[in-house]
């Protein structure tokens, strides 16, 4: 994370909001290019690891989604939204908090093009098998997977 905020606080929640170093402006450019070759040499350690839910698999690695055994060819925002609803898993992600992690924030869409994308994304899933109520809605707060029985 590059960041014009140097407080102790900032770089804590940088770092526990996921980054994997903190650098604060202004910076120096060859150490901002040895942390990079620095987090490289790392290698495999930073590969994300395949997400399951059920008979549900998604692979951030290849970009597939299979259920049952079965790929579920998905357009890249339904990806990205059921990627995210496995990572979250049984904690409710609201409409904006969608937003705010798929869309640019330059244009960002209307809470109904969520909506949209999650309807389509419940009719893939039930195409293939899964059960019709997997991604659930709770009215006013938003939306999670439900546990598969």
């Amino acid at each position: 994370m590059l960041s014009g905020c140097n407080t102790n606080t900032d770089k804590i929640l940088g770092l526990d909001a996921g980054a994997d170093d903190y650098i604060i402006k202004p910076f120096d450019l060859l150490e901002l290019f040895a942390r990079i070759r620095a987090l490289l040499r790392r290698g495999g350690a930073c590969l994300p690891s395949i997400l399951t839910w059920g008979s549900l698999r998604l692979d951030p690695s290849t970009f597939e989604v299979t259920y049952a055994g079965k790929p579920l060819p998905l357009t890249p925002k339904e990806y990205s939204i059921l990627e995210l609803l496995m990572r979250y898993g049984r904690r409710v992600i609201s409409r904006s908090v969608i937003i705010e992690h798929i869309w640019s924030l330059k244009e960002p869409p209307t809470e109904e093009t969520v909506k949209t994308h999650i309807k389509s994304l419940r009719h893939k899933l039930n195409s293939i098998g899964a059960p019709k109520d997997a991604i659930e809605t709770l009215r006013g707060i938003g939306y999670r997977l439900k546990p598969f029985s």
